[in-house]
């Protein structure tokens, strides 16, 4: 058991700061995608805008000024949600790549020390290493989806169809609420948490 005791305190390590990156970066885009949306609202206007019946029609040039202006607004916009999007893409990645060292090494030595029965063990207050790694599964489909669906989402957004912009702040809205109901990423770091725990007692515990 004691081979997969570091290798689970390293995922633990970087399962817990790719939470705190992936809720920074959610909560980052959400003000980013309202600004983008009210962005397009008002380029939606200014399209609509008779400007030859108004005052503004001896300005021809003042249109394509402020058209340029707010698509260069949106671009910037755009960056940053870019830059959120690889957040996410790093905190998968690292979580990722934490729980494939975990299993190669349960494939490697894991099973081989333990034996089945080792593995399927639970106790009263603690998992089983089986759950424990599929937990780990758990998590990483969970950030690998989290990352496909904000990528889309935005990879869908086009200056050219400002209505579907002005519309995204409801659909990454969905995206949250997804994300907030779902609790594998705690509830698979409490059974590491519980696992680690249970093996330093049976470690610290007189004739062990």
């Amino acid at each position: 058991m004691a081979v997969m005791v570091p290798a689970l305190r390293a995922w633990a390590e970087a399962a817990a700061r790719a939470e705190e990156a992936a809720r920074a970066a959610l909560a980052a885009s959400t003000p980013l995608l309202g600004s983008l949306a009210a962005l397009a609202a008002q380029m939606r206007a200014a399209r609509r805008l008779p400007w030859d019946a108004t005052p503004l029609g001896a300005f021809p040039e003042l249109r394509a000024r402020l058209w340029q202006k707010q698509r260069g607004a949106a671009e910037a916009l755009l960056e940053q949600l870019g830059g959120r999007r690889e957040e996410l893409r790093a905190g998968r990645d690292a979580v990722g790549t934490a729980a494939t060292a975990v299993l190669r090494l349960y494939e490697e030595r894991g099973l081989a020390e333990l034996g089945l029965p080792g593995v399927l063990r639970r106790g009263p207050r603690c998992p089983s290493l089986a759950d424990v790694l599929e937990g780990l599964q758990d998590v990483e489909r969970f950030y690998r989806r989290l990352y496909l669906e904000s990528k889309l989402l935005l990879q869908r957004l086009s200056l050219d169809s400002l209505a579907d912009v002005e519309a995204v702040p409801q659909s990454w809205e969905r995206i949250l609420e997804r994300y907030r109901e779902d609790d594998v990423v705690q509830d698979t770091l409490l059974k590491v948490s519980l696992f680690l725990e249970n093996h330093r007692e049976v470690s610290c515990s007189p004739g062990s």
